[in-house]
């Protein structure tokens, strides 16, 4: 039963972790910018996954405008992003240029018939039932719906990092564990199984007497 929850809890743990990572590391995606569009928001429930207003502007109103940008991917399938500032915030992308990236986005627009395509940078999920949406980081265009994606050295980076740092802890501790924790919990097994000892054996003289 203990191995169960054991093995739950860091099943859970680390589906967690790669959940953090997927969601905040930029992702590349091909398609072809369709239309982009300005759209009033009232965040709720789902505000954890909506950045920020346009900094330098209000951000304690309880709704704002935000810039939408609707495409095709080479697939057919339909994927808008957002497009907001995520300023000194987290993820710390650093973007400031929100209204800069909408106009480039818009100059990109193309039809089927006369498809250009662009690779938009992004970080993020979509989900039509929480009405979340990836943030837009970067837009630029390619040859075509066969460009490369690049290699993600920044994710090649970070998540190398991360496993580094992650070894080095779980060696370290590790050390410890066999340094401190086993022997103390082996003396307890060793005090409970002469106690137990002793209890049984003061129990079966007692019997004998009776």
């Amino acid at each position: 039963m203990f191995s169960l929850i054991r093995w739950t809890f860091w099943i859970s743990v680390w589906v967690l972790i790669a959940a953090f990572f997927h969601y905040t590391l930029p992702q590349v995606d091909i398609v072809r910018v369709t239309d982009t569009y300005e759209k009033r928001i009232d965040p709720g429930e789902n505000s954890l996954f909506w950045a920020q207003a346009d900094v330098g502007s209000d951000g304690t109103l309880a709704n704002r405008d935000v810039f939408f940008i609707q495409t095709r991917r080479v697939d057919g399938d339909v994927m808008v992003y957002r497009n907001e500032d995520t300023g000194w915030g987290w993820p710390p992308y650093f973007k400031f240029d929100t209204s800069n990236l909408q106009a480039e986005a818009g100059d990109l627009r193309s039809t089927e018939a006369a498809a250009r395509y662009v690779a938009i940078k992004h970080y993020g999920w979509r989900n039509e039932f929480l009405t979340i949406f990836p943030n837009a980081i970067s837009v630029r265009a390619v040859e075509g719906p066969d460009a490369s994606k690049g290699i993600p050295w920044l994710n090649i980076v970070i998540l190398t990092l991360f496993a580094a740092v992650t070894y080095g802890v779980w060696v370290r501790w590790r050390r410890f564990r066999m340094a401190r924790i086993d022997p103390t919990m082996e003396a307890i097994e060793d005090d409970l199984a002469e106690a137990s000892g002793a209890v049984t054996g003061w129990f079966g003289s007692w019997r004998k007497k009776g």
